[in-house]
């Protein structure tokens, strides 16, 4: 790879790191080892992986200038000093390896900061799990590689095939290229199209704003925009440290469940996420009137895309917390939903871009000028949903369990949920600043009793 000056949207990323809001993403996964597997199963992975093929060049990359990470000038050049061994480790829980031996280790790793003079990424294989089951934990910084990127470049580190033992890891694999289609602006009939694409994108943002402000006016309930949102224990200034929380549902009982309720896969999800944050706030007696207000991140890649970078728009949505009834919980969800969707519909991805910028104008105000967490948030929570593999995958022979995405909590918004299907599950992560929000481990366990009361009252 040829040294390159950072994109914007990778600048952003940069320049948003502190101490407290670091701008990593990671994932957790557990797995079963195969039934040959030796009792130093681990340590001999360890050693195939120093004797893997060269690293690929997307992952030997640093940044030129480590002390001013996001300045519009740095650049990505080659690591001639790369060192797999800082990058790939091996760590060990305590006796006995259960679930929350884990998750207390991989809130730790989540807390610490990377290190800017490397490229920024990470792989912990974890064991000391019970039964002989291990985990691996992955950590990469969200200027090299969004959600999406992240699922599609560890999806094809992992195989189909539980007698496969060979599958490269992601740092090996040569990157996929698009072939080329050739330029649609080559002919005057690709400029008309071009032309009229940007004539009917601006006219739908216009409108789009138009619809934007009538919601700030209070003219129109169903569509969520920046700045009404409630504030909370966690829209404040946060600490370095972390919590993490998993919950794992079968992707069969919410479908059924969206089916019967005429909502979407991703609309019961975020009732569950809403049940949870209703119960969790109003034990602490602090429950707001308003309803929170979640900003839900968009992928706009093409459909032939394999990754790369950063592609994200995104929509902002009523969680309906301050309703009491399941059933009318997810009906008032499903017409936000609904309603900041048709605010997409027809843009071209350029002007998804721009609207999206929009809508986080406040939030990168509060950024730039370091007000987060001290002036009243543009949205409560990010929740993300990331679709992963539908069928079951192996590492070396060992079946993936599940797969637990860490996001970015960050001031001003000290908590994140992320979600990712794999093999007829999906998968909840909830990330959060420990002291923003004590005891985060109840939101996951708040999560299965909402998806319970929902069940019931839809019936």
């Amino acid at each position: 790879m040829t040294d390159r000056r950072i994109t914007v949207t990778e600048a952003v990323f940069l320049a948003a790191e502190t101490l407290e809001s670091m701008m990593h993403v990671g994932g957790l996964m557990p797995f079963t080892p195969p039934p040959d597997a030796p009792p130093d199963f681990l340590r001999q992975l360890m050693l195939e992986l120093r004797d893997s093929p060269p690293v690929q060049p997307l992952w030997t990359r640093r940044l030129k200038n480590p002390v001013h990470p996001g300045s519009p000038r740095q650049r990505w050049v080659t690591d001639r000093k790369f060192d797999l061994d800082y990058h790939v480790r091996r760590s060990a829980l305590p006796v006995p390896g259960g679930e929350r031996e884990l998750g207390i280790l991989v809130s730790r790793l989540h807390s610490v900061s990377m290190d800017f003079h490397r490229p920024l990424w990470e792989v912990h294989l974890i064991e000391g799990l019970e039964g002989g089951r291990f985990a691996m934990y992955t950590k990469v910084h969200h200027a090299m590689v969004d959600g999406y990127t992240a699922m599609q470049i560890l999806s094809k580190s992992l195989s189909t095939d539980p007698d496969e033992r060979d599958t490269p890891l992601f740092f090996t694999r040569p990157r996929e290229r698009r072939a080329s289609v050739g330029d649609p602006t080559a002919s005057l009939a690709g400029l008309l199209d071009l032309a009229r694409e940007q004539v009917d994108g601006t006219k739908s943002f216009v409108k789009a704003v138009a619809r934007l402000a009538r919601s700030l006016r209070g003219s129109d309930s169903t569509l969520a925009a920046p700045m009404q949102a409630p504030r909370t224990a966690f829209n404040r200034r946060i600490s370095r440290n972390r919590r993490f929380a998993t919950q794992s549902y079968p992707m069969e009982r919410l479908k059924g469940l969206a089916t019967r309720s005429g909502a979407t896969l991703n609309d019961v999800a975020l009732a569950i996420c809403s049940g949870a944050l209703r119960r969790y706030l109003d034990g602490q007696g602090a429950l707001p009137s308003k309803p929170l207000i979640a900003l839900l991140p968009v992928n706009i890649r093409p459909a032939d895309d394999p990754g790369g970078g950063n592609a994200l728009g995104a929509i902002l949505a009523s969680l309906a917390t301050n309703i009491a009834d399941p059933a009318e919980r997810l009906r008032v969800i499903v017409a936000s939903t609904r309603r900041a969707k048709q605010q997409l519909e027809k843009m071209p991805r350029s002007t998804i871009v721009q609207y999206t910028a929009l809508l986080l104008t406040p939030l990168t105000i509060q950024l730039a000028t370091d007000t987060a967490g001290r002036l009243p948030p543009a949205f409560n929570l990010i929740i993300s949903n990331v679709p992963g593999p539908p069928e079951p995958l192996y590492f070396r022979g060992a079946r993936l369990e599940a797969s637990y995405p860490l996001s970015i909590p960050f001031h001003g918004y000290g908590l994140n949920i992320t979600l990712n299907s794999y093999a007829g599950t999906m998968n909840f992560g909830f990330i959060g600043c420990r002291e923003a929000l004590p005891s985060l481990q109840r939101l996951a366990v708040f999560a299965g009793e909402a998806l319970d009361e929902l069940e019931a009252a839809v019936g």
